[in-house]
C-alpha cells in the first residue's frame, strides 16, 4: 500500500512538472495576469451577492443641520438655475440651507443668473489654477471669511449640470446626524436615453453606487466620493483651512486621503442627485481622458500610503485601504500590457524573428480571451445593474435593453483612453451642458427606496 501510494505521488510530480515546463513564456504571463486579477478584484463580486442579499440600515435623524450647498460653474448658464431651484425646493428647511456659486472663468451670464435664482455668488478670474479643486478652494475660504457667523456643519459640492430629487437634504441629513464626516449620494442621469454613450456613463455610475458604495456601506468600510453629489464636515474643511485636493480627479484624492488619515465615507443610497452625462464621443474622450490621467497621478501620489495603510491602519480601515488601492490601480494598463505582449509575440513568430511557432496559438487565444472574458464581464454588470434598477433609470425599455448590449462597447473605449493617457498631457477642457429638466419633471419617478 505504501509503495503504491509513493508511486502515485511521484507520477502526480511528474505530470505537474512536466506541465510547468511545457509552459512557455507566454503561458506563464497570462496565467499571472489572470491570478492577479482573480486574487485581487474577486472581493467585488462578493459586494455584488451582498447588495443582493441584505438591505442598508434604515437611519432617523434626531434634528435638522445647517449646511452650505456649493456649486462650482464655468458657462454653465444654460442648466444652473435649475439646480438651484432643485435645492431651493427641498423637503427640507430652506433657511438651513445656503447656496453659494464660484463663477469659475466665466465669459457668459451664468453669475447674473445664479443670483436671480437666489445664489451667494462669488466671481474668480484665474488662467493660472484651473480645475474644480482651486474653484472649490477659492470659494470655501471665501465663506469662511464673510459667512463664518452663519456656522455651516457640512459643505455638499453639486456640479452646475445637476438636479436632485426633493427629498436629497432630508437623506443626506439623516447621514448627517448618525455620525459620517463625509458621504456620498445616488448618482443617476437626467439623459441616460440620448444615446449609447450617456447610457454608458449612466449605467456605470449607477452601478458605482449600488453595487459598490451600497456594499461598503453595508459592510461598514469606506465609500469613495466620484464626482458630484456629496458632504464634507465642516470639521475637516476647519482642521485643513479649505479644499487641499487639486490633482485631476480631486474626488478620488479626497477620497484616498481621506481613508488613509482614517476618515471614512459614508454613502446615502436614498439621496438621489441627476446629472448630465456627454453624448458626443469627443467630449466623452476628453472628459474620460482627463479622469485616466487623474487616477495615474493619485496612485502616483498615494499608493504608499495605501499599501501601509493595508497592513498598519486602524481596525476597519485596513481592508478600506486595500479596496482604494484596487480601485485606483492602472489595472486597466495591466490588460493593455497583456494584449500588446501577446500580440508582439504573435507578430513575431509569424514574421520568424523567434522561432517558436507553438507560441502564436497561445498568443492569439490569450488576446481573444483577455478581450472576450472583459466584454462578457461589462455585459453582466450592465444587464445587472440595469435589471436591478430598472426602475430607477428613466428611459423606455427598448433603450434599456439596446443599451445593455452597447455598454460593454463603451467600457472597451477606455483601453485607448487608458494607453493615450500614460502619455499625452492632460488639460481641463469644458463639456458644455444643455440639457434642462427640472426636478419637478423627474419626479414623475416612482419614490426610490434602498434594496
Amino acid at each position: 500500500m505504501l509503495a503504491a501510494a509513493q508511486a502515485a505521488h511521484k507520477e502526480k510530480a511528474a505530470l505537474t512538472y512536466q506541465f510547468f515546463s511545457s509552459m512557455s513564456i507566454v503561458d506563464v504571463f497570462n496565467v499571472s495576469v489572470f491570478l492577479f486579477f482573480t486574487i485581487f478584484y474577486a472581493y467585488q463580486l462578493y459586494y455584488i451577492f451582498n447588495v443582493l442579499t441584505t438591505k442598508p440600515r434604515e437611519l432617523e435623524a434626531k434634528r435638522n443641520h445647517r449646511y452650505a450647498a456649493l456649486i462650482s460653474a464655468r458657462n454653465e448658464s444654460a442648466v444652473i438655475a435649475n439646480l438651484i431651484h432643485s435645492i431651493k425646493s427641498q423637503n427640507y428647511p430652506s433657511e438651513l440651507i445656503d447656496v453659494f456659486v464660484v463663477a469659475d472663468n466665466c465669459t457668459d451670464n451664468t453669475a447674473e443668473i445664479a443670483e436671480q435664482a437666489g445664489a451667494i455668488v462669488f466671481r474668480r478670474f484665474n488662467d493660472r489654477l484651473v480645475g474644480k479643486g482651486y474653484a472649490l478652494d477659492f470659494c470655501i475660504k471665501k465663506i469662511r471669511a464673510q459667512y463664518a457667523n452663519r456656522g455651516y456643519e457640512a459643505y455638499f459640492v453639486f456640479d452646475a449640470d445637476n438636479v436632485l430629487d426633493e427629498n436629497y437634504f432630508r437623506e443626506m441629513n439623516k447621514t448627517f446626524d448618525n455620525g459620517a464626516l463625509a458621504s456620498t449620494s445616488y448618482r443617476n442621469s437626467k439623459n441616460y436615453g440620448s444615446n449609447w454613450i450617456s447610457a454608458g456613463y449612466a449605467t456605470w455610475f449607477i452601478r458605482e453606487a449600488k453595487f459598490l458604495s451600497q456594499a461598503r456601506l453595508n459592510l461598514n468600510t469606506s465609500c469613495a466620493i466620484s464626482g458630484t453629489g456629496f458632504y464634507i464636515s465642516a470639521q475637516i474643511i476647519d482642521k485643513i483651512g479649505g479644499w487641499k485636493w487639486h490633482l485631476l480627479t480631486e474626488d478620488i484624492e479626497f477620497s484616498t486621503s481621506s481613508i488613509i488619515d482614517g476618515v471614512r465615507i459614508s454613502y446615502c443610497p436614498t439621496a438621489v442627485l441627476y446629472d448630465e452625462q456627454p453624448i458626443t464621443f469627443r467630449d466623452s474622450w476628453n472628459q474620460r481622458f482627463r479622469w485616466a490621467k487623474g487616477f495615474y497621478q493619485v496612485f502616483a501620489n498615494y499608493v504608499k500610503g495605501l499599501a501601509n495603510g493595508a497592513f498598519t491602519q486602524q481596525k476597519g480601515y485596513k481592508f478600506a485601504c486595500y479596496d482604494m488601492l484596487m480601485t485606483i490601480s492602472p489595472a486597466m494598463l495591466l490588460t493593455i500590457i497583456s494584449v500588446m505582449f501577446n500580440a508582439t509575440i504573435a507578430v513575431l513568430c509569424l514574421t520568424d524573428v523567434i522561432s517558436a511557432r507553438t507560441m502564436v496559438a497561445s498568443s492569439i487565444s490569450s488576446i481573444t480571451f483577455c478581450l472576450l472574458s472583459y466584454t462578457v464581464y461589462m455585459f453582466f454588470l450592465g444587464a445587472l445593474t440595469t435589471i436591478v434598477e430598472w426602475n430607477s433609470i428613466h428611459s423606455t425599455t427598448s433603450k434599456k435593453i439596446r443599451y445593455m448590449f452597447t455598454f460593454p462597447l463603451f467600457m472597451l473605449t477606455y483601453i485607448p483612453i487608458a494607453l493615450v493617457a500614460l502619455v499625452k498631457k492632460a488639460e481641463w477642457k469644458p463639456i458644455k451642458h444643455t440639457i434642462v429638466v427640472s426636478a419637478d419633471e423627474l419626479a414623475g419617478a416612482p419614490q426610490r427606496k434602498a434594496a
